[in-house]
Formats: C-alpha cells, sequence, structure tokens
C-alpha cells in the first residue's frame, strides 16, 4: 500500500464504472455518511466470495446506521455484475479491469499472476473520503474483519469499525514481487 494511505489522509476520489457501467466516484456514493470500501479479488476467488455472503448479512446494518458500503474489484463489468448478483449484494460493485486501484494503491498480488487481482483490504472512510481505519489482507485466513463486518464488535463508534482486535495476517511489508519469484523466505507475518 502507498506510503501515504494511512488513518487520516483523504483517500483518493476513484471514478469507475458501477456494475450497471455507469461511472461513479467514490465521493457520489459516499455523500456525508461513513462508508467501508472493499477492495476485493475478484468474483473468482472463492475467500472473497464467502466475505460479500457475510457482508450481505450486515448491509442492512450498515444502512439503517446511515454507512455506505462500496466494493471494488479488478473484474471486468459482466464479471462485476455476476460477483454482485452471485453473492446477493444490493450495494455498489465498481469495477476495475484497468486495474487503476491496484496500480495507484500499489496493492497488485503478485502471487497471481493469471488474474492480476490486487492484495484484498478493507478501509473504513470518515465523511469527506478520510481514513479512519485499513484493514490488510487475507480475511478469511484470520484476518478479523472491521467490527460489524464480521459479527457481534459491530456496531462500536457511528456505526462503522472502530477498533481490531485478535490476529491477524497480513503480507509483509518487505517481501516485494521480485523477492516471491525468487523464493525468498514466507510472505506471511503473524501479528497480534
Amino acid at each position: 500500500m502507498r506510503s501515504d494511505i494511512v488513518p487520516g489522509a483523504v483517500f483518493p476520489d476513484y471514478e469507475l464504472p458501477d456494475h450497471t457501467a455507469k461511472r461513479l466516484k467514490l465521493s457520489e456514493l459516499q455523500e456525508q455518511h461513513p462508508m467501508v470500501l472493499v477492495l476485493s479479488r475478484g468474483g473468482y476467488c472463492p475467500k472473497d466470495r464467502r466475505q460479500h455472503e457475510g457482508l450481505v448479512q450486515l448491509h442492512r446494518e450498515i444502512e439503517v446506521g446511515y454507512c455506505r458500503l462500496v466494493t471494488i474489484s479488478t473484474d471486468n463489468i459482466t464479471e462485476t455484475n455476476e460477483y454482485r448478483s452471485g453473492v446477493g449484494a444490493h450495494w455498489p460493485f465498481l469495477s476495475d479491469a484497468g486495474r487503476i486501484v491496484q496500480k495507484d494503491l500499489d496493492i497488485a498480488e503478485y502471487t497471481d499472476p493469471l488474474h492480476n487481482p490486487m492484495i484484498p483490504h478493507v478501509i473504513v472512510l470518515e465523511p469527506g473520503l478520510v481514513i479512519y481505519k485499513i484493514y490488510n489482507g487475507y480475511w478469511f485466513f484470520g484476518q478479523e474483519m472491521p467490527p460489524g463486518l464480521g459479527h457481534h464488535n459491530a456496531r462500536s463508534q457511528s456505526g462503522v469499525a472502530a477498533r481490531s482486535e485478535g490476529t491477524l495476517l497480513s503480507v509483509r511489508q518487505n517481501v516485494r514481487p521480485n523477492s516471491w519469484g525468487a523464493g525468498l523466505g514466507k510472505i506471511w507475518s503473524l501479528a497480534v
């Protein structure tokens, strides 16, 4: 992740086509509300599909808490629409088939050259696209979902995630794509 993408900074106001091919800016979708932004590997990934099935359950609570939920994936528009419909979601899914977000944020997942996805993240944004919290990594393998995007530890501050607790797995910052290809070391680091 780019070094300037940190809590307190303003997240880039990307403009991407949604699942209906309508171009939308993140600020248009957020309006004056908090927003949970999910950067997804794509509909081909069973882990991300399972994560989104869980988000379907939480979306009603997010919505009545005056919070927005948006997913961005590297799928094309057809795949984005199929992904959204396939998990039963009712929030906007944005298509980043050109890898604009992936490249700009420096979050290319170099372990999957076939799909060329981005490393999954969940970013909680305060009004004005101000970054509140960044959850990095593969949530399915131990990364806690933001409170409220998991289960019971939800509603702590303003209807959006407020704290992270427990164990998480993430890609180590010091392992770069060229190190992966050379087979140098493990990429997983365990943080408590």
